[in-house]
């Protein structure tokens, strides 16, 4: 409710400046199919169309010279093609270099984070889930932009801060959990000198992570030791996150690379270190690529020496508890992605990958993902 007290509120300002309201849409309409009964990005081994096909509009207008309201609303296939807001901010152009968004935006973590929906605006089908995968993508707060030139470069400072959350969502069949973070704040620096751009991010979050099967194992653990349970929970944790890219674009060909780490050490929750690479050629309308993407969060057990300093006889159970926990949430895997892009027409693009993703912690997770996608943009 108040996320659409928030829009309509916006698109009334504008309305009733007697702006002009700009309206743009996108549409990601992806099928997709592992090879065995192992799941991969929400797809098992029946064809699907719902786990990353969307449909989008957006809607901005000049309220005055220096302030612009923008909405956007989505329709995600995994979320039945219920209709959302997913954005909703002023933004205020204090100078010619200087801007200023608040409402919800887009939480600038990736490279992509922008146009991360617009399937149009990359050459993958999705973007690489190892790093682009986290649960949250939003956040209700402010952003101040500065933008200048130095020489031949281009540069561009952001500091976002505010809250996130995302509750209910699903992190395996069945599985669903609430995550939120309070007093965050993300500060990014990208820069760009003609073919070649660098980025850099950090941010830190109190942040919280709520799994009822965890929070039952964690409640039991409080029958033991309840400072040790305190310690084991993810509730309003420090979290950290640190993230870099490159880009080499010479047009013909490219090579480009992320790197995150997410870690929250006081929790069950392991630091999770991820990257990938990816490279291709644009010849004529097709753009094949290659990429490799690592995801590891397998850490090695935290707090076994507050287990060790237990009762000789609640030792056992404690430490049962304790490592069943994080060995539940940690995960190791290793993805390779073969994808061609072809540019069908104007605003239209057709694309088809076959992923193969490796699970360094259990080969009994081992699956090949094949997809193919339409994406375009109005």
């Amino acid at each position: 409710m108040k996320k659409t007290i928030l829009a309509l509120t916006i698109l009334a300002a504008c309305g009733s400046a007697h702006a002009d309201v700009r309206i743009n849409g996108f549409a990601n309409l992806i099928a997709g199919k592992t090879s065995s009964d192992g799941m991969l990005y929400g797809y098992d081994e029946d064809i699907s169309l719902s786990p990353e096909s969307l449909f989008a509009v957006q809607l901005s207008g000049d309220v005055n010279d220096k302030l612009t309201a923008t909405g956007q609303l989505v329709a995600r296939g995994s979320d039945d093609y219920d209709v959302d807001f997913e954005w909703a901010y002023f933004t205020y152009a204090a100078t010619d270099n200087v801007s200023v968004s608040a409402g919800r935006l887009r939480l600038p973590l990736f490279r992509y984070s922008a146009s991360l929906d617009v399937g149009y605006s990359y050459h993958w089908v999705a973007a690489p889930q190892s790093v682009y995968g986290v649960p949250f993508n939003n956040i209700d707060g402010v952003r101040v932009d500065y933008s200048n030139y130095a020489g031949d470069w281009e540069y561009n400072f952001q500091v976002t801060a505010g809250t996130f959350e995302n509750k209910g969502y699903e992190i395996t069949p069945g599985t669903f959990a609430d995550i939120e973070g309070n007093n965050a704040i993300v500060g990014t620096i990208e820069a760009t000198y003609e073919w070649f751009k660098v980025r850099a991010t950090a941010g830190s979050a109190k942040s919280s992570l709520s799994i009822d099967s965890i929070d039952t194992l964690i409640g039991q653990l409080a029958m033991i030791s309840a400072p040790l349970a305190d310690k084991l929970a993810f509730n309003d944790d420090s979290s950290a996150f640190y993230g870099i890219g490159v880009e080499i674009d010479q047009f013909d060909w490219f090579v480009s690379a992320e790197w995150t780490s997410i870690d929250i050490e006081d929790s069950f929750n392991p630091q999770d270190v991820a990257y990938y690479i990816t490279a291709g050629i644009r010849h004529g309308k097709f753009t094949p690529s290659i990429t490799y993407e690592k995801l590891d969060g397998n850490d090695d057990v935290k707090f076994l020496s507050d287990v060790a300093a237990l009762p000789e006889q609640v030792r056992g159970p404690a430490a049962m508890i304790v490592g069943g926990v994080q060995q539940a949430v940690m995960e190791e895997t290793s993805t390779v992605t073969l994808g061609l892009r072809y540019d069908f027409d104007t605003n239209v693009a057709l694309k088809a990958d076959i992923s193969r993703s490796t699970d360094d912690i259990d080969d009994a997770n081992d699956t090949t993902l094949v997809r193919v996608a339409v994406n375009y943009i109005f």
